[in-house]
């Protein structure tokens, strides 16, 4: 007589986290059409079916990894007087601890075709323009999206182009040398 296993309980939220990993993962890294369910669910550690259950298909999976909104509440989660530090930590602690960063995404939407529409107009919307609308100043837009840009670079040198100076140095000394140039973008020039 043999016993029956005891069924394994998946904790769901963590299997769509894993699985949302894995999908910004491999969009990082490769065109959206060169992205297989396979190969999502291979990194998440889960079955392709698993992945339809929860998203239904793949360009449902990629409209939310395409989604900028929980990142962005993350990355703006600071006073104004705070938000230039808070976001040059933000993307260091993001790539150091996490291996992601909230926004570096965007860099990669020339490889993806329709797709990357889709990714550069979310990224407007929820990125730059949400940081605008917390500046003031006639020229609030421009400012916000010339502050992005600058962590967009941290963020290029940090995770893509792996500078060994700026990966060795400790966060808190990298904050002090960038945030300041991240900071004369977010009030207005006199």
């Amino acid at each position: 007589m043999t016993t029956a296993r005891p069924a394994v309980r998946r904790d769901a939220e963590a299997s769509r986290a894993a699985i949302v990993k894995a999908a910004r993962h491999l969009l990082a890294r490769h065109a959206h059409g060169d992205i297989t369910l396979r190969a999502i669910a291979d990194r998440a550690g889960v079955s392709p079916p698993l992945i339809l259950k929860y998203f239904g298909n793949k360009d449902a999976l990629f409209a939310s990894v395409m989604d900028f909104e929980a990142d962005v509440d993350v990355l703006l989660d600071a006073p104004l007087e705070e938000l230039g530090r808070h976001m040059v930590r933000c993307v260091l602690s993001g790539q150091s601890e996490r291996g992601a960063d909230p926004i570096l995404r965007i860099v990669f939407a020339p490889l993806h075709g329709a797709q990357g529409d889709i990714l550069r107009a979310n990224f407007r919307t929820q990125v730059s323009e949400r940081l605008a609308a917390r500046l003031s100043g006639t020229d609030a837009g421009l400012r916000a999206e010339l502050a992005v840009s600058l962590l967009l670079g941290l963020g290029v040198m940090y995770g893509i182009a792996r500078g060994p100076q700026v990966r060795a140095a400790d966060i808190e000394a990298v904050v002090d040398r960038y945030a300041p140039a991240v900071e004369a973008q977010l009030v207005p020039s006199a």
